[in-house]
């Protein structure tokens, strides 16, 4: 076992263990939060680590507890699971530090209910066992049953029952079909499964089932339906969280099992186009029609899933690194859209357009704000222009000029959406309060002056997480350079895994 090995064990075992220790002091609200920001920073430190040892294309592999290869747990670390440990790592900071701000992280289980689920993304992302996958997804997603319930309330109480039976639901899909590829596999190990999909009707069928179960989960259309209808009633905090974690997850499995499993098998990666097209044109339609700020940009989220699945569908080189490029800096800026929705919904009450209006007279936000939509629409120089014209370089390149049409004309859209949002939420006069009349009170002298009741601000400390990843988008658009060479390394691990393979087989 070397050292950078054994620190494949922390982003995994850290937040269970400061999570359970938590429990211990459940009044003591600074010690949760320093302990919150603490494992983020840890796990961050260990992704930059192990980026810095996978950047060639090396892997990092690990078998835990001293059981012979095959029973043991095996965690594994190349460029493309480094990225998103790191990336993920970022998030949490972020959303935690919104979540103290805006005092949503009050309850006594919030951070160490946070501190759970990331331990189920952390593992997700560097298990090499499909069965221990559907551990780590189940241990993700028991944690987020309860926050996305936390302060109750009709509305949120039906997307709770919502968004658990249909992740039941998929987490039985997917263990059928885990059932199924050991029955026709006899294993469930990635690096024994490599190639087989490609070799195999059955396999590749009962991979299928699997990977249908992670289509739900990622919000893949037409298995979408859940993300509008549960997301946009969670705490804001906890939609920023989310919006980066558990979706990421199951489009990251989609990836690796295809890469492995199929051996990017060109025979379905029509099925995967057609996905890819369907959800990002049902995605931006969706957000068109909305009111809402955030049921606006958790329709976003759907459309930009299908910007990612479009560089697998391509798969080659350009269209994976761009891809992983892609879900990187989306991670960041769609997290910041939704902490600047969730900064505005507890300040003004309320996340309508109609009932907004002004708040691009506060700096902080409508920067951030601004920066990070331009970024999803794909404005240069940012970060999402840069992903999307490598997207929709490598879709020309490989041949597929309608797929790279649609891309540019789906941007069209969400550039229309998020000039929406700006009008009505920054842009737009806000709304004059509507006063009964007093017929016994007199009318009030014309001074000269405004009337107007002077608006709410909305605090720095709220829109400073906001801001912050925002800025982060701007500094990965114009030097894109070093994150699009690790996605590179990531993309050429996908399309030739033989070494993540002899790295992972027993």
């Amino acid at each position: 076992m070397t050292t950078t090995s054994a620190l494949l064990v922390l982003p995994v075992a850290a937040p269970l263990v400061v999570a359970g220790f938590l429990l211990l002091f459940p009044r003591a609200r600074t010690l949760h939060r320093v302990c919150g920001f603490a494992v983020a920073a840890v796990v961050l430190a260990v992704a930059g680590v192990l980026l810095a040892a996978t950047a060639d294309g090396s892997v990092v592999a690990q078998n835990l507890g001293g059981w012979p290869a095959g029973v043991s747990v095996v965690l594994a670390a190349d460029a493309l699971s480094s990225l998103m440990l790191a990336v993920t790592a970022v998030l949490v900071l972020a959303c935690l530090a919104f979540a103290a701000a805006a005092g949503e992280d009050t309850d006594r289980l919030f951070v160490p209910l946070v501190l759970v689920l990331t331990t189920g993304v952390y593992g997700a992302y560097l298990t090499a066992d499909l069965f221990n996958l559907f551990v780590f997804v189940e241990v993700m997603l028991l944690p987020s049953y309860a926050l996305l319930a936390a302060g109750g309330g009709p509305a949120r109480l039906a997307a709770a029952r919502l968004y658990v039976t249909t992740n039941l639901l998929a987490s039985t899909v997917f263990l059928a079909g885990l059932g199924l590829l050991y029955g026709t596999a006899g294993t469930v190990n990635l690096g024994q499964l490599a190639g087989t999909g490609a070799g195999s009707s059955a396999v590749a069928a009962a991979t299928g089932v699997v990977l249908l179960a992670m289509a739900v989960k990622a919000a893949v259309v037409p298995l979408h339906g859940w993300l509008p209808r549960t997301y946009p009633h969670a705490p804001p905090a906890v939609t920023a969280l989310f919006s980066g974690l558990l979706t990421k997850v199951g489009v990251y499995a989609i990836f690796r099992v295809y890469a492995v499993v199929y051996a990017g098998d060109p025979r379905w990666l029509w099925l995967i186009m057609a996905a890819a097209l369907l959800t990002m044109v049902v995605g931006v339609l969706g957000a068109v029609g909305e009111k809402g700020l955030r049921p606006i940009l958790v329709f976003h989220m759907a459309s930009q899933i299908g910007y990612i699945l479009l560089g697998l569908a391509v798969f080659t080189v350009a269209g994976l690194a761009a891809a992983i490029f892609f879900m990187v800096q989306y991670v960041l800026v769609k997290a910041a859209l939704l902490i600047c929705a969730g900064a505005v919904e507890h300040t003004y009450g309320t996340g309508e357009l109609s009932l907004l209006g002004g708040v691009a007279r506060q700096p902080m936000l409508a920067t951030a704000f601004a920066l990070a939509a331009l970024s999803l629409a794909g404005i240069p120089p940012l970060s999402g222009f840069v992903a999307k014209l490598a997207l929709v370089s490598a879709a020309a390149g490989a041949g597929q000029y309608l797929a790279a049409a649609v891309a540019v004309v789906v941007s069209l859209f969400t550039l229309t959406s998020m000039l929406k949002v700006w009008n009505g939420v920054f842009w737009s006069d806000p709304p004059e309060p509507v006063e009964e009349p007093d017929r016994d009170r007199p009318e009030p002298e014309d001074t000269g002056r405004s009337t107007t009741r002077s608006r709410p601000r909305v605090r720095r400390a709220l829109a400073a997480p906001a801001l912050a990843l925002s800025l982060l988008g701007v500094v990965l658009g114009v030097g894109a350079q070093p994150v699009l060479g690790v996605a590179g390394t990531a993309a050429a691990g996908l399309t030739d895994p033989s070494a993540y393979v002899a790295a992972v087989s027993p």
